[in-house]
């Protein structure tokens, strides 16, 4: 094998050690983040996301040179926003999740499959525009597309995407995305987050059909 092919199968390699280590680290927060999302009553989720978000703060502390970390205490700190609505201080925690992320895509754009991009789209899509919030439809679907280069036939930039175009009134489009997330290969030891994404992504579907009728 040529030198220069050589380092470029090591460097591979060496990459995706590093992504490997990154996915385990940041699994203790990904499992506690399904069992609130997806079996806790949503009036208790934005104190224990709070409890969960303080966890991750400290597993990104502890590893600053990590992008898996950032994105996964972004990604509590917005389901947070979630749930606590405006009067509960959730522009405040979107405006910190986006920091959060925005710090993780400095890392590694690539790290978790894109997952900072399909957080930050989301954010983009969901929170107010100017002059109350940095929402921006534009720019979600700009990180919305850069997600799902990264990961095409991901459950979550498709079921996000899928949701977005819902929103829009893009419905037909809408159908394709969910589509392919309901289709989405299983991800290993994400048993309880894949259930209850595919729940999510066949609830919309219905709502979308019922609403074509």
């Amino acid at each position: 094998m040529p030198a220069r092919s050589l380092l470029i199968a090591l460097l591979t390699s060496l990459v995706s050690v590093v992504h490997a280590a990154g996915d385990e680290l940041v699994r203790p927060i990904q499992d506690q983040w399904a069992e609130i999302k997806y079996r806790q009553p949503e009036k208790q989720q934005a104190d224990l996301y709070r409890e969960l978000a303080a966890k991750a703060h400290k597993l990104s502390d502890a590893n600053p040179n990590m992008a898996e970390p950032l994105i996964w205490e972004g990604i509590v700190v917005s389901s947070e926003a979630g749930v606590r609505g405006a009067l509960g201080g959730a522009l405040g925690l979107a405006k910190e999740a986006k920091r959060l992320l925005e710090e993780s895509l400095k890392l590694d754009e690539r790290a978790l499959n894109g997952s900072a991009y399909t957080s930050l789209a989301t954010l983009y899509a969901k929170v107010p525009g100017w002059p109350i919030g940095f929402g921006d439809k534009k720019r979600a679907e700009e990180f919305f597309k850069k997600s799902l280069a990264l990961n095409p036939a991901g459950i979550d930039p498709n079921f996000f995407y899928g949701e977005y175009l819902a929103d829009q009134d893009r419905v037909a489009e809408a159908r394709g995305y969910l589509e392919k997330a309901l289709k989405a290969p299983d991800r290993p030891g994400r048993e309880l987050a894949d259930q209850g994404r595919r729940q999510e992504i066949q609830a919309l579907l219905n709502k979308i059909g019922k609403d074509a009728r």
